[in-house]
């Protein structure tokens, strides 16, 4: 979270107390919607860790995900260098669009990286519904050992594509490798996402 984010700051008259909110996952980085935010909205925002808005129809405040469950979860939000616009970055729970779409932006060309973010929320979801016929499903029910198996298994074998095969076939190791860390991650309570923060972390590190 910005502790930095100052509300008395932010240039409220601008927009007659109503400035324009871009909601971006925090993981995937696909921006999911627009909205706006008067200052009570940003606080309860801040307050409460759920993304909320102010409704230019019904001139009330509304919590994303009230009534459809697909809510967002507060990570940070920013302001841009004019002071009245923010970024709000936050992971998403469900589909963000009413039209049950990803982001009120569908169809649209999304960043390469969002695959990650994507890969990671499937997994998740594979871990919770345990959907029958799911290879991941198969997998998680073997135990954490057999996953931790498997993650050096496919870990031999991109070091073996990259030792003597061609780039097409690492690409393929390295993707199955990625993917069966990611389920590693998600059966021992942790996630790609806890990957990339440490990352993040270290690249900050002097």
């Amino acid at each position: 979270m910005n502790s930095a984010l100052d509300i008395d700051a932010i240039d409220w008259a601008k927009g007659a107390g109503l400035l324009p909110a871009i909601v971006q996952d925090a993981v995937g980085g696909r921006v999911l919607m627009l909205g706006y935010m008067n200052r009570e909205a940003l606080e309860q925002t801040l307050s409460s860790r759920r993304v909320t808005f102010y409704s230019r129809s019904r001139e009330t405040l509304w919590t994303k995900g009230e009534s459809s469950g697909n809510g967002l979860d507060l990570v940070d939000v920013v302001i841009d260098c004019d002071r009245d616009t923010l970024l709000v970055l936050a992971h998403p729970q469900g589909p963000t669009c009413h039209r049950q779409t990803d982001t009120c932006f569908d169809p649209t060309p999304e960043p390469l990286m969002a695959e990650l973010g994507r890969l990671d929320a499937l997994i998740a979801q594979r871990v919770r519904d345990r959907p029958e016929g799911s290879y991941t499903t198969r997998l998680i029910e073997q135990g954490a050992l057999r996953v931790a198996q498997k993650v050096g298994e496919e870990g031999v074998e991109t070091a073996l594509a990259g030792a003597a095969q061609s780039t097409e076939q690492l690409i393929g190791e390295a993707a199955d490798l990625v993917y069966h860390l990611g389920v590693l991650m998600h059966v021992r309570g942790s996630s790609l996402a806890d990957v990339l923060t440490r990352l993040r972390e270290r690249r900050r590190e002097p």
